[in-house]
C-alpha cells in the first residue's frame, strides 16, 4: 500500500547514511518515528527490532503474519513481538510491500547457494554479529540473531509455495516509516548482497532518518 509521509525531513532529531555492508544500531523511544530510505533504489535493508526493556522480546514474523494474515509487510502492519505486544506500526510506505520470509544472508547460505567459493563473501549475518560485539550496551548477543525483516526486498511466493529473490520493487527515494510502540533497539544490516537480485547486484547506501 503507498502511503506519504506529512513528516518533514526539516524537523526530523537524528539523520544518517549507512553504507552498503556496515550495519546501524540504535535505540528509539516510543513515539518516535524511524524512515529507512533507500537512496539509490533497489537495495535491501534487513532488519532486527527488540524491545529495549527486555532483549529477548523481540521481531516475531510469525506472530506478526498470523495477526494480519498477510505475508507482506506495509502500512498499517504491526510488527509483533514473540510475548504478541506491538512493538512498531508501518505508518508510511512509498515502496509498497516488504518481505519477512525469505531472511538474511548469510556465509553459510552463500555457499549453499551460490558455490563455495562465495563463502568468505561478506553477509547480513556478518554486520549482525559485528554489531552486537561492538555495541555491548545493548545487552544483544548472537542468540537474539532470529526473525527479520528484509526492507525494499522483492520475495514473490511461487504456486508451489516456494519462495524466489527477484529484482526489486523500490526505485530511488523510495521510504518506509515506522513508529514505535514501546522503547525498541533498531538494528539493521544494509545488505551487502552480490548474488542475486535483491541489490540489483550492486549494493548502495540507505539513510535513517528519526523524528
Amino acid at each position: 500500500m503507498i502511503f506519504k509521509s506529512t513528516l518533514l525531513i526539516e524537523k526530523a532529531t537524528f539523520r544518517e547514511i549507512v553504507l552498503a555492508g556496515n550495519y546501524f544500531i540504535k535505540k528509539l523511544n516510543k513515539g518516535q518515528t524511524i524512515r529507512i530510505l533507500d537512496l539509490e533504489g533497489n537495495q535491501a535493508a534487513d532488519t532486527l527490532f527488540f524491545s529495549a526493556e527486555d532483549p529477548s522480546e523481540r521481531y516475531s514474523a510469525v506472530d506478526t503474519i498470523r495477526n494480519q494474515k498477510n505475508v507482506y509487510l506495509t502500512k498499517g502492519t504491526v510488527l509483533m513481538s514473540n510475548g504478541c505486544k506491538p512493538l512498531l506500526e508501518i505508518v508510511a510506505d512509498t515502496c509498497g510491500r516488504h518481505d519477512t520470509l525469505g531472511g538474511a544472508c548469510a556465509t553459510e547460505s552463500n555457499t549453499v547457494r551460490y558455490g563455495l567459493e562465495k563463502k568468505s563473501m561478506h553477509a547480513c549475518r556478518n554486520s549482525w554479529m559485528l554489531a552486537v560485539s561492538e555495541n555491548k550496551e545493548f545487552g544483544l548477543t548472537k542468540r537474539d540473531i532470529t526473525h527479520n525483516i528484509n526492507f525494499f526486498m522483492n520475495v514473490p511466493i511461487t504456486k508451489e509455495g516456494k519462495l524466489t529473490f527477484e529484482d526489486g520493487i523500490s526505485d530511488a527515494g523510495k521510504y518506509v516509516e515506522l513508529e514505535a510502540k514501546m522503547d525498541v533497539i533498531v538494528l539493521i544490516s544494509n545488505c551487502p548482497q552480490l548474488n542475486n537480485p535483491c541489490n540489483d547486484f550492486n549494493p548502495t547506501p540507505i539513510e535513517v532518518i528519526i523524528w
